[in-house]
């Protein structure tokens, strides 16, 4: 423990001490501090009473089950982010006032912040495994922010004595009507006539609560199906091509479509130009759906013809290893009993050159498994790049005739600004259509640039979200198949080590039995 009244920073100094205080003890501990205690093993951690300020350097507790950090002068929740194995934690008596930074604690059960100077409960909503809250003596004051704990459906006891709300006359009843499943409050068991008598007299409101938080329910459970099904479209490469979402994002940019709008037979070519253009969005759509569970089902066999590979290959391995440690274990328990220098000499290369061919057997047939998964992996790529080409291929068609049905709205829209101009001209237009005209039929040439620059922006709209797909498709490709052979290359190091290394442990036992 530091003697120090001077704030500090949770360093590695303090965590290196701390963990070879709570570590084993008597010879185990002196061993676990020779050979060092691994931080990413450390279970428990204690760093209560040390004047600690700011949390950090607990990156690598991985593994880290119950963390005190208890008594100190922490004013700020941080620090806690790769902790995400933490059951129980106490950040009880320090300085804290607001609550964060425990977004990533999604397995704690047990939380105390006892005694610092919290005055609203929030920023908890991933603690869905919560159990046990200790929250007393702070300064809560609005009973109402206990129903914030309603979404905690695992929540069995809660401690807030000592907050400004707990003089509340009704305070009691309040939180055993709106926490139903709460078995402890303040340590005392909520008996059933207590819970009985709160809700009842608080039916209504808890009827018209529950009424709302369904509602809320049933929103998020919408938007998060309508995120789910924009991440599948995502994953199609074909997200917001279900409707007239292209279409109208090309007119959203367009900013001459508003003053063209008002050349008569516009609006009525406009809606037939959408709804041609919709019908070849949910085709290109359609078949980028189809598509994407054609590949699914291609990446799924493959992974499935590779680990099948990998668990064969493995499991002959292993027979070999069975039958070779049965037969070499007995050679072991034999060869102490010889007598005969030469006799046992013998036994050692017998044992040495059996260790050999097992060794080029082991690698035998990782080269085998190697050579298979290289062909794999190849008729794999070949399979998926044909697929892809072929998805962008058609899909290139369909953006095709997208730029044709846009070049054939330009060129209506060109007779018809025409005829609309000669109608200016011969005083042949209604007086109500040429106030609206009058800034766009200066002249021709006004009209041709307003109806060439809406046209650019049109073939800009498809041409960028052709390119978007081809592009994201061929990365996913690239992205996919870096990423299998960088996992091989990584399996087969990993295999040749651990044959290596069972190898080299059977040959130094085998030397150790040498005679000297």
């Amino acid at each position: 423990m530091l003697d120090t009244d001077e704030p500090t920073v949770v360093g590695e100094e303090m965590l290196q001490q701390a963990v070879e205080e709570q570590g084993p003890k008597g010879q185990a501990g002196i061993i676990a501090k020779q050979e060092g205690i691994e931080l990413k093993d450390v279970l428990h951690l204690r760093l209560d009473y040390r004047h600690i300020l700011k949390i950090d350097h607990l990156w690598q507790f991985t593994s880290l089950t119950k963390l005190q950090l208890d008594n100190n002068i922490i004013e700020k929740i941080t620090g806690l982010e790769f902790l995400t194995n933490l059951v129980w934690l106490d950040l009880s008596f320090n300085h804290i006032e607001v609550i964060e930074g425990l977004d990533a604690l999604v397995k704690l059960e047990d939380l105390s912040l006892s005694n610092n100077s919290i005055s609203t409960m929030e920023n908890m909503d991933t603690l869905v495994n919560l159990h046990v809250l200790s929250i007393c003596n702070n300064k809560l004051s609005q009973l109402d922010n206990v129903i914030y704990l309603r979404k905690f459906k695992n929540l069995r006891a809660l401690n807030l004595a000592g907050n400004p709300l707990s003089t509340e006359e009704c305070y009691t009843e309040f939180i055993a009507a709106y926490l139903p499943e709460l078995a402890y409050l303040d340590f005392r068991l909520v008996d059933v006539q207590t819970r009985e008598e709160a809700l009842a007299k608080y039916q209504y409101a808890l009827e018209e609560l529950i009424h709302n938080e369904t509602q809320e329910l049933k929103a998020i459970e919408a938007k998060n199906k309508k995120e789910e099904e924009i991440q599948q479209h995502r994953e199609a490469f074909v997200e917001f091509l279900n409707g007239p979402q292209l279409f109208e994002s090309m007119y959203a940019d367009d900013t001459e479509a508003e003053r063209l709008a008002y050349l008569p037979g516009v609006p009525a070519l406009v809606e037939t130009y959408q709804s041609q253009m919709v019908v070849l969005c949910v085709q290109l759509f359609e078949l980028g759906m189809a598509q994407k569970l054609a590949r699914d089902a291609e990446v799924k066999c493959f992974f499935d013809c590779f680990h099948e590979a990998v668990e064969d290959n493995q499991k002959v391995a292993s027979e070999l290893i069975v039958e070779f440690e049965k037969a070499r274990r007995e050679m072991l328990l034999e060869m102490p009993r010889m007598t005969d220098r030469e006799e046992l000499l013998s036994r050692i290369e017998q044992g040495s050159k059996e260790t050999r061919n097992l060794h080029d057997t082991l690698m035998t047939l990782e080269l085998q498994l190697a050579d298979q998964l290289e062909d794999v992996v190849k008729d794999f790529e070949r399979n998926v790049s044909d697929m892809v080409s072929s998805f962008i291929e058609a899909a290139q068609g369909i953006f095709s005739q997208c730029r044709d049905l846009q070049n054939n709205h330009n060129e209506k829209l060109l007779e018809i600004s025409m005829a609309t101009l000669e109608k200016v001209a011969k005083n042949e237009l209604e007086e109500d259509s040429l106030d609206e005209l009058r800034a766009l039929l200066v002249d021709k040439d006004t009209v041709v640039g307003a109806i060439g620059a809406s046209h650019d922006t049109h073939l800009l709209k498809i041409d960028n979200r052709e390119d978007e797909l081809v592009t994201r498709i061929n990365s996913w490709v690239a992205a996919l198949m870096k990423s299998i052979h960088h996992d091989e290359v990584a399996r087969n190091r990993k295999r040749i080590a651990e044959i290596h290394n069972y190898i080299d442990y059977v040959t130094d036992q085998l030397e150790d039995m040498s005679p000297s």
